[in-house]
């Protein structure tokens, strides 16, 4: 499931950066200006995800050229959120750092060596693991082929709709992933040195183009989790598009966290990489499911007005303006 950073992140911000050379009406830029509206809103104000039936319709279904609309903007969204995140969201990622801080300091060797003792003593858990690792990786690729095939066979639109959406979530998050991955590079729980010693896990290498390993290699890519990340941002669409039942979010986010252990029990990833692949990979799911529903709305037409007041400083003036946008 690895990708090559700078040539995933080249082809799909092409998508989106070509868009600003085109009218200020276009899909991409509405999709794009719907989310800064969303974000800027009240924390307590958050915008209606429709998962009823009605919203899988003929008319919102996602074609080929609307599937790489929204995989493009959901790329160029995932990139530069932090640059328009509120206040509260940096409050949460402030409490995720903490966690991890925590666990760092405190859980990561002793964790990886409790559980690494215990694979050793029990063969039969290491092969579970290993099954329950593979659905992390390119297996999941046929489950969701699965999922598609159901919808397509029953003409079930919404099933149809949020396999797509898992794959974009997919792609997306192990994109991101694999970049972060790059930007890290942690060194493995599972990687020895030439005389066979254990290396430390508080090792991060920085950059590959510095220290001139390969990111996908096993020496600097433990930094998320890349099975995790994906495993979570495709439960996490299920989860919210079938929101309104029980079984299947439970179902989902059961699956990725077994996914997620396997890789501190497959002795792959410390703890600290499996948190931030499920962090990484939540925050992916949810922005595609929201992007398609903004999709979804402004394809409908059950578009809803909004009005962003704003001062700007222009030739020693300092000018109010009114932005009237749809969302």
């Amino acid at each position: 499931m690895y990708f090559r950073p700078f040539l995933i992140f080249s082809t799909f911000l092409l998508i989106p950066a070509s868009s600003f050379a085109q009218k200020t009406d276009t899909l991409i830029k509405k999709l794009d200006s719907l989310q800064k509206v969303e974000e800027r809103q009240k924390p307590d104000i958050k915008p209606e995800v429709d998962v009823n039936k009605d919203e899988y319709t003929s008319q919102t279904n996602i074609t080929p050229k609307g599937y790489f609309v929204l995989l493009g903007t959901d790329m160029f969204q995932e990139i530069t959120s932090p640059f328009h995140a509120s206040k509260k969201t940096w409050i949460k990622v402030g409490e995720l750092v903490a966690l991890e801080g925590v666990v760092f300091f405190v859980g990561d060797k002793p964790i990886q060596k409790s559980t690494t003792k215990f694979m050793a003593n029990n063969p039969g858990f290491r092969d579970v693991s290993q099954y329950i690792t593979n659905f992390g990786g390119s297996w999941e690729g046929y489950t969701l082929a699965a999922f598609g095939a159901y919808g397509l066979i029953f003409k079930s639109n919404k099933v149809k709709t949020t396999t797509l959406l898992a794959t974009q979530a997919y792609i997306t998050a192990g994109a991101v992933s694999e970049i972060v991955k790059y930007l890290t590079g942690r060194i493995r729980p599972n990687y020895g040195t030439p005389d066979n010693s254990q290396v430390s896990n508080d090792i991060f290498l920085g950059p590959a183009i510095f220290n001139g390993n390969k990111p996908g290699s096993g020496f600097g890519s433990s930094f998320p989790s890349g099975h995790t990340t994906a495993a979570f941002s495709a439960a996490t669409v299920f989860a919210y598009e079938y929101k309104d039942q029980i079984l299947i979010p439970a179902i989902a986010y059961s699956a990725a966290g077994l996914v997620g252990i396997s890789r501190i029990t497959q002795n792959a990833h410390w703890a600290t990489d499996v948190i931030a692949g499920f962090a990484l990979g939540y925050i992916t799911g949810k922005q595609v499911v929201n992007n398609y529903h903004r999709y979804a709305r402004l394809r409908s037409g059950k578009q809803k007005s909004a009005a962003i007041f704003n001062l700007r400083y222009e030739s020693g003036v300092i000018m109010p303006s009114l932005t009237y946008v749809f969302r």
